[in-house]
């Protein structure tokens, strides 16, 4: 877990599908580990966090279990290992690009374990209600 993955950053992608970080969610990680997530939104892991992830699936995935490999498989296939140029931009592969729905505005947010790619709309859409919603999804967390 980072402390300092935190925070939403509203930017945009640009015309060669270049992403940037920001400097407060990545620090001074160059490589990062892009994969889908739920709800059209992206993962983006550091190296000890998709470290993590693949501990964990290794653990508690059985080869022999056909939906589990089929979702294992699903997952592993859509990550990629980006690493940032001399600016720190990364292209994002156009997989995951449509697979977000990003056309041109995006959201990024810090989530502690992980960093969130949203396109605008979509992050919108899904966190219409946060105001009314936030004491029951606070009541989640178990803290």
């Amino acid at each position: 877990m980072n402390p300092d993955c935190v925070g939403e950053y509203n930017y945009q992608i640009d015309s060669k599908n270049r992403i940037r970080l920001p400097n407060k969610l990545k620090g001074d990680e160059r490589v990062l580990y892009f994969a889908k997530g739920t709800n059209h939104r992206l993962f983006v892991f550091f190296k000890d966090g998709y470290t993590n992830i693949i501990n964990q699936l290794s653990e508690n995935i059985k080869m022999g279990d056909p939906e589990a490999s089929k979702a294992l498989t699903m997952f592993a296939k859509s990550c990629a290992v980006l690493e940032g140029d001399s600016q720190g931009r990364m292209i994002l592969p156009n997989n995951l690009k449509d697979y977000a729905r990003i056309d041109k505005d995006i959201v990024i947010c810090g989530a502690i374990t992980h960093v969130e790619i949203w396109a605008k709309e979509v992050y919108d859409e899904y966190y219409k209600n946060e105001d009314e919603d936030f004491d029951v999804l606070f009541g989640k967390l178990g803290i």
